[in-house]
Parts: structure tokens; C-alpha cells; sequence
């Protein structure tokens, strides 16, 4: 199976460039913004990449089901038969595309089982991608480069925590989980950055105390996961899975890259 995994790497990193560009080219325009029915913002750059990857991955898999966050109606009674699935957010972090700050991502998953096995992040503005597969490892790729493998790294004595947060998503939850942790630093991300940046041991720690969906979580989590971090529910502590139920909502969760230390006695509890 991970042969299989590794032959459709390249295919899908090359799928996330592709995808990339066609953002870029938006980028570059004065864009308009629509609302979606949740409110969330939707652009011409989203749809432009959805239809690229959807497109590509029923070209290169046509057996495997594609479930993206711009196609996720389909019913939880045609997934629940899902023994595999890819998960697809064409354009991660569209608030900070509108922003024009450069903190967003294109992000596939390979869900296996309920669980994410190869993932890729690519950063379109500057090209940068993060990638996995499960029982092969996690890598950082600058254009140009060699990719350079990367894994999390342990809590060092006397240092700061690094807490890393959301750039449009805080809240007082980040605040008061950073504050129990107590000597730390923290810096806001947008998208899946955040995973990356706890895989490659740039920070500690990721809380989430906010509402997010499976498509926003799951390629970061093979990358976070293959490198030695964890991405756990913040009230059970179990490892976030997908496809399991009728909501593709996440719980509330914690990245992290130290697995010694017990994360989950930092975050808040109502009461």
C-alpha cells in the first residue's frame, strides 16, 4: 500500500503547483468576494484550484472518491461506504488571501481508514511545500532545493514555550492556554502553516479552540504525524479522524511536537 502511496506523490505535489499557480494568477487581480452559506469568504481563486485538483485526482485515481471543501455535500450515507478517500482544500486560509498577506496554502490528504497517510502543503506565494507519507517520512522543499527532511523537536529546558496560534481565528481560548502553559512566546500563522511549523520544530505548540473542518486539518496532520508530533482532540486527547460521521466538523484539537509533556492540563475547561 505505501508503494502505492509513493507512486501518487509526485502526481499530487505537481497537482498542488499547478493548483498554486491558478491562485497566483487571481492574486495578481482585483478580485471580488463572495459569502458562502456559513458566511465564510469565497473567491474565483478557490474554485479556480478546486476544479484543477478535483480534476487531476479523478484523472490520476479514478476509483478513489475526492471530497473538498468546495464539493462537500455528499451525503454521510455515499461516504460512510468510504474505505478510502482524498481531502482537498484548494485554498487554505482565504481570509489571509484577501489580506494579500501570503499566509495561505493548497492542502491534499490520502485518507486511509479514517486516518490521513500522505499529505502535501504548498505555500503558492513562495512555493514552499511540505509533504508526507506515512512509514516514509516528512519533508520541507524551497523551490529550487533539495527537499530536506524534517521532524518535531523536544521542548528545551529553560526555554520559552512556542506557542503558535491562529492570525484570524484567536480568541480568549489561545490566550488562556499560552497562559497556563506559562513562560512562552507566541506568533500568529495563517492556514495550515501552523502544523508545518510544528513539524519542522519551529514551534512547540498548536491549540485550537476554534470551529474548523476536516479539509482544513487533514493533510498537515500526515505531515505533523509523520514527523513525531501529535494532533489530538483537546478534550479526549485521541488523534483527530475523518470521515467517521455525518459533521465534517473537527473538535476542538492540540498540535504538538514534544510527546512527553501532557498538553491537554493546559487547555481551559469551562466552569
Amino acid at each position: 500500500m505505501r508503494d502505492e502511496w509513493g507512486a501518487w506523490l509526485e502526481p499530487v505535489r505537481a497537482l498542488v503547483a499547478e493548483a498554486s499557480a491558478g491562485i497566483l494568477e487571481i492574486y495578481a487581480t482585483a478580485f471580488g468576494v463572495l459569502a458562502k452559506d456559513d458566511d465564510s469568504p469565497l473567491t474565483a481563486a478557490d474554485l479556480a484550484a478546486h476544479r484543477i485538483i478535483v480534476t487531476g485526482l479523478q484523472r490520476l485515481t479514478p476509483d478513489i472518491p475526492v471530497l473538498s471543501e468546495e464539493s462537500c455535500t455528499v451525503p454521510f450515507a455515499e461516504r460512510s461506504r468510504w474505505r478510502r478517500h482524498w481531502l482537498v482544500d484548494p485554498l487554505d486560509g482565504t481570509k489571509e488571501f484577501i489580506q494579500r498577506n501570503g499566509q495561505f496554502t493548497v492542502n491534499i490528504a490520502l485518507i486511509e481508514n479514517h486516518e490521513p497517510v500522505l499529505g502535501v502543503v504548498r505555500v503558492p506565494v513562495t512555493g514552499l511545500c511540505y509533504f508526507a507519507i506515512r512509514g516514509y517520512g516528512a519533508f520541507r522543499a524551497e523551490p529550487g532545493q533539495p527537499p530536506q527532511a524534517i521532524q518535531v523537536k523536544p521542548l528545551q529546558g529553560g526555554q520559552p514555550v512556542r506557542v503558535v496560534g491562529s492570525r484570524s481565528h484567536g480568541g480568549p481560548g489561545l490566550q488562556k492556554f499560552a497562559s497556563a502553559v506559562g513562560t512562552h512566546e507566541l506568533v500568529t500563522i495563517g492556514s495550515s502553516l501552523k502544523f508545518c511549523q510544528v513539524a519542522e520544530g519551529a514551534v512547540d505548540v498548536y491549540p485550537r479552540f476554534g470551529p474548523t473542518s476536516e479539509w482544513d486539518t487533514a493533510a498537515a496532520q500526515a505531515i505533523v504525524e509523520t514527523a513525531g508530533g501529535r494532533v489530538v482532540s483537546a478534550e479526549t486527547g485521541e488523534p483527530l479522524r475523518y470521515n467517521t460521521r455525518e459533521s465534517l466538523l473537527n473538535p476542538y484539537f492540540i498540535v504538538y511536537g514534544d510527546v512527553s509533556r501532557d498538553w491537554l492540563r493546559y487547555v481551559p475547561r469551562e466552569g
